[in-house]
């Protein structure tokens, strides 16, 4: 069961409500108790960003490296 981020159409009130798989429709504002919400984009799904460095290998002769051939 996951838990999703949602704000509220109405007053802008952003929650998280944890969903089963079952429920096809937007929780309601817990706030104003409106149905017309909307599901967020989830900051842990998108915040990967391109720019971050790529480990690289590590330099020959490292770990496991007994200098027997």
């Amino acid at each position: 069961m996951p838990i999703y981020e949602y704000k509220c159409n109405v007053c802008g009130h952003e929650f998280e409500e944890l969903v089963f798989s079952s429920s096809a429709e937007n929780p309601k504002c817990p706030e104003c108790k409106s149905p017309e919400t909307e599901k967020l984009l989830s900051s842990f799904s998108s915040g990967a960003s391109f720019s971050d460095p790529v480990p690289s290998a590590p330099p020959s002769g490292g770990c496991g490296s007994s200098g027997f051939s």
